[in-house]
Parts: C-alpha cells; sequence; structure tokens
C-alpha cells in the first residue's frame, strides 16, 4: 500500500487534476491518514466540485474522524449529484441508524438495494436495522458498514456534553416546561431561556394529542424554517421535549441529524436521574 501512496502521489503532483485523487484519498484514509486523507480529498474537490464520488470520499473521511454532520452534510450533496449513488445511501443509513432514527436508516438502505440488490453489504446493514438497536447504542459504527472505526463514547458530565455547541442552542425541558439542560439567545444576544420554556410547555402533549387524533400515530418529531434560523423539536421520552436552534446555513436534514443524537444524549441523561 505504501508504494501505491508514491506512486499515486506522484501522478497527482505531475497531474493535479487527475482523478487518482480518488485512490490516492481512500488508500490514506485506510491507514488512518485523515488529515492527509483529507487534504487530499478536499483539493480535489476545489478542481471537481461536482463529482460525487469526490463528496463521497470526503463524507467517509468525516465520518471515521466522527465529524458525523459535515459528512452528512457531503452524503447529502452526493445525492443531489448523483441521486443513484450507493455509498451516499449507505453513509447516510450509517448516520440515521447512529441517532436511532431506524426509519430513515432502513428506508436509505432499501433505496440502495432497489440500485445495487446484490450488494451483500447492504443485506447485512439491513438485517442491522431491522434488529432495532441503534448503533449509537451498540457503540459500534460498524454496524452500518461504511466505515472500520469504532466509535468512542461522548462524554456526559452536563446534558449535552460532546454535541457541537454544547449548551448553546439545544433546550431540554419537562413535562411542566422546567428547563432541565441547555441554554438560548435571542437574536440580539439576550438570554431568551426561560421565555421560550413558558411558552413551550405542554407542546410535546399537545403534539401526541394532535398526531393521535389524526391517526398519524407517536409524533417524533417537528421542523420549522424562519428567516433568521431553524429549529427542530422532537421528544427524548414520552414526558420531554428538546428543542434544537441552528443559524439557516445548517441544512434540515443535518438539523434532524443534530436534534436526534442530542435526544439520545438527553434520553440517557433523563434516565440515569430516575
Amino acid at each position: 500500500m505504501a508504494d501505491d501512496i508514491k506512486l499515486l502521489s506522484a501522478q497527482l503532483a505531475q497531474d493535479p487534476h487527475s482523478l487518482v485523487f480518488l485512490r490516492l484519498g481512500e488508500l490514506l484514509r485506510q491507514k488512518r491518514q485523515f488529515d492527509l486523507a483529507q487534504r487530499v480529498a478536499t483539493n480535489g474537490l476545489e478542481r471537481h466540485p461536482h463529482l460525487a464520488d469526490a463528496h463521497d470520499l470526503l463524507a467517509r473521511i468525516q465520518a471515521d474522524r466522527h465529524d458525523y454532520e459535515h459528512a452528512f452534510d457531503e452524503w447529502d450533496m452526493t445525492l443531489r449529484i448523483a441521486p443513484r449513488h450507493t455509498g451516499a445511501l449507505k453513509g447516510l443509513a450509517f448516520l440515521y441508524f447512529k441517532v436511532g432514527d431506524l426509519a430513515q436508516a432502513e428506508s436509505h438502505l432499501r433505496e440502495a438495494k432497489k440500485i445495487d440488490p446484490d450488494d451483500p453489504a447492504v443485506d447485512q446493514a439491513l438485517a442491522m436495522v431491522r434488529g432495532g438497536a441503534p448503533a449509537a447504542e451498540r457503540g459500534s459504527a460498524e454496524a452500518v458498514p461504511v466505515s472500520a472505526e469504532v466509535a468512542e463514547p461522548i462524554p456526559e458530565e452536563r446534558v449535552f456534553a460532546g454535541l457541537e455547541g454544547a449548551q448553546e442552542g439545544l433546550l431540554l425541558l419537562d413535562a411542566a416546561g422546567q428547563v432541565l439542560g441547555g441554554a438560548l439567545k435571542s437574536a440580539d444576544g439576550q438570554d431568551a431561556t426561560q421565555a421560550v420554556a413558558a411558552y413551550l410547555a405542554g407542546v410535546s402533549q399537545e403534539a401526541s394529542r394532535t398526531a393521535k387524533l389524526l391517526g398519524l400515530g407517536g409524533w417524533v418529531g417537528l421542523s420549522a424554517e424562519g428567516p433568521r434560523g431553524n429549529v427542530h423539536l422532537t421528544p427524548p421520552t414520552q414526558d420531554a421535549l428538546l428543542l434544537v436552534v441552528r443559524d439557516r446555513s445548517v441544512p434540515m436534514g443535518r438539523l434532524a441529524v443534530i436534534a436526534q443524537r442530542a435526544a439520545l444524549i438527553a434520553r440517557r441523561w433523563l434516565e440515569r436521574q430516575v
């Protein structure tokens, strides 16, 4: 492998626009030289911004580095360019599986199987997903085969420790609207935590009641876009509500992933308080 890396590096140096960067970046990823692999992938994307395989390569590198939010963005972009890209479908399935969204994980895997029905990795991943245990709980990033790295446990000294933004832009409430964790600020930087908490008191029960009346089953999340930011609501447990707020630069799909990951952490924290 070392000789291949040297050869491909020489070819890329001779012709910076060559597509050999895809193979080179993958070999570096396999050798866990993530900084160099990401540099190669990023430089390649600068020259080939509409190449789906380049976005897929960068996503796999970022997933190996546990940078799941940026990996989501790159796999999402891969599918925008090439909607039948099975690597991106499996990658997004892995991310959804990791945060416990089994329905989305299975949906992406079923789409991948339609495209490549003979891929044994898809069958293996579907079996894992239908088994019902989220990858985040199993602790393995191989539950849906994307990378060969075992996920490290997320530190939980605070409710949302380890998450992007930690206490900012995240708000965990109990059924009565009492703040259990997180903090929110208004557009002008003023603390808005208590005001928002009071407004959201009882929302979880109302959402559950409305979904039941409409015959929709249990509600799992609600997203909304605004002129200054996007929000996502989700119930970590039956008696709690989680609000995630991010600026408009964060895509709604990525926001949902952040919210589901935060909900998993919050649920674990709530269970330990009993």
